[in-house]
């Protein structure tokens, strides 16, 4: 779960289920007590229809740990980190960050600082889209070194420069202004 409408959906389906939880937080689900296989089965199909699916192995939710934790830093603060990433993920996880970035590269095919660029790159376009910062804002909110730096990662994972992304994206918010 990845976003507050995520929480939500899980929510909705607990509540249908009449399943007692005591909270949903991005990535978790605190229960009031263990379910019964067939319960936890029809849980499971009924998130698997709305496009989530449950992680039980230890690994699976380490994993799914760390994308919350990044994704909610990079997302939903607005604050600047205070430490690097490693320093966070190690400090909220209980691990060293060598066993967490092994662990995450072996199974995501992708290395931590991989996934930190293109959640960072995803919100510098949201960013864009919603035209309410300039790009000196946005890197410094998005804790980029500077400008050009932050418009380099841009083109190299989108391959075009923010302020084409932007002029490309503009237009469709004015036409949807004009409606």
């Amino acid at each position: 779960m990845v976003c507050p409408r995520c929480i939500s959906a899980i929510e909705s389906v607990l509540d249908m289920l009449k399943i007692e939880y005591s909270k949903v937080e991005l990535g978790q689900i605190y229960l009031k007590e263990s379910l019964a296989d067939n319960k936890l089965s029809f849980f499971e199909s009924e998130i698997n229809k709305i496009g989530f699916e449950l992680l039980e192995s230890s690994k699976s939710v380490l994993i799914s740990r760390i994308k919350t934790i990044i994704i909610e830093q990079i997302h939903y603060q607005n604050n600047a980190l205070k430490v690097n990433y490693s320093t966070l993920l190690s400090e909220k996880l209980n691990y060293e960050y060598t066993y967490l970035s092994h662990l995450f590269s072996s199974i995501e095919g992708v290395t931590i600082e991989k996934f930190i660029t293109s959640q960072k790159i995803e919100r510098v376009k949201e960013l864009l889209f919603y035209n309410q910062l300039s790009l000196s804002e946005i890197a410094f909110q998005l804790d980029y070194s500077s400008v050009a730096y932050l418009s380099n990662q841009f083109k190299k994972e989108t391959g075009m420069t923010p302020s084409a992304f932007k002029k490309d994206h503009l237009p469709k918010l004015k036409a949807l202004d004009a409606l």
